[in-house]
């Protein structure tokens, strides 16, 4: 059953009396524990895309289903809650607090979404996660006494503290060099195979395609033909 469905999903925007469509009636289904690669060039519509998939915008028309639920003509404050409950992000640049360490950094979401929670239980939570991103010895460190991996597994961490289903990375290895990048792109692959996560890589880059089950091209705010799997075969 899919977990993310887009059915003909438009998207203008308007600079004055003009209206700019970006996206040009997009449908696509993801499945439960699907690693997928959104993949287009720089003004393909994939930022625009992934905006409405992590509800963070709405589309103009269409419908976009989100484990069951149809989200994009949800109030602001509906689609935060489901944002805060059901999907992580990991960005480029890590957007990590600079004088938090990566225990505290790990640990800030929960303070939105589980307040039942006590510190204790919190930090436990968050001392699980960075241990499981293989930084069980950098709890203390503050973002500038990491390495830009390390960095990337704090923001891993965090993005995942609320088990959501379904993870948006945005070209998350930008920032990172090409041995560091096949590190986090291989984090990735094993919390997709051994915690059945759904992974959603927006990418430009085909190298980084490449390290997903499914490859999704958009051009010109539509999903052109290639749908690749990781070896090049149709899927």
């Amino acid at each position: 059953m899919a977990l993310i469905t887009l059915k003909n999903i438009y998207k203008d925007y308007y600079l004055g009396d003009i209206d700019v469509p970006v996206l040009k009636g997009i449908s696509l289904d993801i499945a439960g524990g699907e690693m997928v690669a959104l993949m287009g060039a720089s003004g393909s519509g994939k930022s625009t895309l992934m905006n409405i998939l992590g509800c963070l915008d709405r589309p103009t028309s269409g419908e976009y289903w989100l484990d069951g639920e149809e989200v994009s003509r949800l109030s602001s404050d509906r689609r935060a809650m489901i944002r805060n409950r059901k999907i992580g992000f990991v960005f480029q640049n890590f957007n990590l607090l600079a004088r938090t360490s990566a225990l505290d950094n790990v640990a800030m979401p929960l303070a939105y979404t589980a307040g039942q929670l006590s510190n204790r239980e919190a930090r436990q939570r968050a001392e699980t996660m960075l241990t499981r991103v293989g930084l069980a010895d950098r709890m203390e460190h503050v973002p500038a006494q990491l390495s830009g991996g390390q960095q990337q597994r704090v923001a891993i961490a965090r993005a995942l503290i609320n088990h959501p289903p379904v993870l948006f990375a945005d070209e998350p290895t930008g920032n990172l060099d090409s041995h560091t990048s096949e590190e986090v792109l291989a984090m990735f692959q094993e919390l997709n195979r051994t915690e059945k996560i759904t992974i959603i890589l927006v990418t430009h880059d085909s190298h980084v395609a490449e390290h997903a089950q499914r490859v999704i091209h958009i051009s010109d705010g539509v999903v052109v033909d290639g749908v690749f799997g990781p070896a090049g075969g149709e899927a």
